[in-house]
């Protein structure tokens, strides 16, 4: 337990201080760890053997690159993209805002509910913020709103894409940990949903105790409703087809990717708003993102691989047996670790880091692994929003640089509450994650 935790710490130096990129640094640590627990010393490196070491890190880079379960995970970045492409996230817009722009804050809450409908075909937070910035921020300033409530709606409503499917971070969370995609596909869905009905709880909230920071917008009759509502049948075919498809066992994840990939294309075609240079930008994106993810993925295999050959896990197991406390506890310690990692940490390198420790302690004491992926997104999403780092919040400030980021943390503050009310109800009332799961096995 010594040496994996030395390895932690040795990990933690070199990502935050020398400030490797966390792909090498897990794979730098886990390879010399790996090395060093088979026995060899580090006095005479002429003596030294690598071959065990060589042959772990040379298996995971080919195993990984092999893997065909792996391929879902740029199909479904490339859905994303040509969804950005074709220009649904102003019809979501649109569509949120006539049936909700005219309450109080509804420019706010109709920001919420278009944030979660295209994470529902992008699956990436910082992505939907980025996007549903240029799209939700001008019409809230045309209307008067503070930038606070503003950025706080979008920022927030941006996490929704790490849990609502399609979702990546669930993808590599599956495979880490090797539990059903398909089922936690199904245990994201209700919480994205409980979590955009507490945002808007958190929008109420502020403009009950600040009217003047949300105003009214125009109020639209049924017609002009029902027009806007026209420009979301992409959106909803494409949800209905890749989601639908993965429940009811039509196909697998990674065919529902490659469904949904094509499905986008056919409809930026459709709306004629895909030209070569956007093409070509999806595609290239698609394959930067596709490759810095593998990278992180191999690093985070390799150090898994010196974490349980360390005996970590296992050690865990002992240590917390021996302190006796009860499962529940040791799940709200967990929790509060990952609150306090993600003050300084991004979301996929806190869940790389930790889970490949924590899962099977959480496994061990007889936890479902379905159940503890949703629990670890949720607190990864709030992570996206916490200070001083809060991914998020940076993305945000650098698409709308008049905008100091303390502006947007200082109104995230409700949104944040509103996360912490929705992992408590998660952990305790486990049917929340769990209710759509064990229906498909009915």
């Amino acid at each position: 337990m010594i040496v994996a935790l030395v390895g932690f710490f040795i990990l933690l130096l070199l990502i935050i201080i020398v400030r490797i990129p966390i792909a090498f640094a897990m794979g730098v640590v886990g390879f010399f760890g790996f090395a060093y627990l088979q026995g060899l010393g580090f006095d005479n490196l002429l003596e030294f053997r690598w071959t065990s070491a060589l042959a772990m890190a040379s298996n995971r880079v080919i195993d990984t690159a092999q893997e065909y379960s792996l391929s879902v995970i740029p199909l479904f970045i490339l859905m994303g993209n040509l969804v950005t492409s074709s220009g649904l996230s102003q019809a979501l817009y649109r569509a949120s805002n006539a049936f909700l722009g005219h309450h109080r804050g509804g420019l706010s809450m109709a920001t919420v509910v278009a944030c979660g409908g295209f994470s529902a075909i992008c699956g990436s937070s910082l992505a939907t913020s980025a996007t549903m910035a240029k799209v939700a921020m001008p019409p809230m300033r045309k209307y008067g709103y503070a930038d606070s409530l503003a950025t706080a709606s979008i920022a927030a409503g941006g996490t929704l894409g790490i849990l609502i499917p399609p979702s990546v971070i669930l993808v590599i969370y599956g495979l880490l940990t090797e539990t059903s995609i398909r089922e936690l596909f199904a245990a994201g869905f209700l919480p994205g949903m409980l979590g955009i009905l507490l945002y808007l709880g958190a929008v109420k909230f502020v403009v009950w105790r600040t009217p003047e920071a949300g105003p009214c917008g125009d109020k639209l009759d049924w017609k002009q409703r029902l027009e806007a509502m026209k420009g979301v049948w992409g959106v909803v075919i494409l949800f209905t087809l890749v989601m639908g498809g993965i429940y009811l066992g039509v196909f697998t994840p990674t065919e529902a990717a490659g469904i949904g990939a094509g499905g986008a294309f056919i409809i930026a075609l459709m709306r004629r708003s895909l030209s070569f240079g956007s093409l070509f930008l999806a595609l290239t994106d698609t394959g930067r993102t596709s490759a810095m993810l593998f990278m992180v993925l191999i690093g985070a295999l390799i150090f898994s691989d010196f974490i349980n050959r360390a005996g970590l896990p296992a050690d865990l197991l002992t240590f917390v047996s021996a302190l006796d406390m009860s499962p529940m506890g040791v799940i709200l310690v967990i929790l509060g670790i990952y609150i306090v990692l993600g003050m300084v940490f991004e979301s996929l390198s806190m869940m790389l880091l930790t889970v490949p420790i924590f899962f099977p302690l959480v496994q061990s004491m007889g936890f479902d692994l379905v159940w503890f992926g949703i629990v670890v997104v949720v607190v990864t999403e709030i992570s996206l929003i916490t200070p001083p780092v809060g991914m998020n919040v940076f993305v945000l400030s650098a698409v709308l640089r008049n905008v100091n980021p303390a502006t947007i943390f200082k109104g995230v503050t409700p949104f944040w509450c509103a996360d912490i009310v929705r992992l408590a109800l998660i952990v305790f009332i486990p049917a929340i994650a769990m209710l759509l799961p064990e229906w498909l096995y009915r």
